[in-house]
């Protein structure tokens, strides 16, 4: 299989648009705060690098269709995940959670 040189930059540039713009689009719609963990953190960029992001907002929701309200009112243009809790869940976290001892540990905060 070639080799694609450059391909790891241009990559970890789209990454970082789409990172810029949910920032900027995302605290209209409610988000408390945002921690990028994952991958990307580490700095390990490949083509099916995504955004896994750990987002604070307040919400009624159940946990299993949260990252639904931001899929569908974002419309990623890139592979991502969310993994939303609101500001009690991420303060007080019940049994260990993975994603929230991952934000805490290795994540790095980009709003809020």
């Amino acid at each position: 299989m070639p080799m694609m040189y450059g391909f790891g930059a241009q990559r970890k540039q789209i990454l970082e648009a789409e990172l810029g713009r949910l920032v900027d689009e995302m605290p209209q719609l409610g988000m408390v705060s945002m921690i990028l963990v994952g991958p990307f953190v580490r700095g390990e960029v490949g083509p099916e690098t995504v955004l896994d992001l750990v987002v604070v907002q307040e919400t009624d929701e159940p946990v299993h269709r949260r990252a639904d309200f931001w899929t569908t009112h974002l419309r990623p243009r890139i592979g991502m995940n969310f993994f939303v809790y609101t500001p009690d869940e991420f303060e007080n976290p019940v049994g260990g959670d993975r994603m929230i001892h991952e934000a805490a540990n290795n994540g790095e905060r980009v709003y809020g």
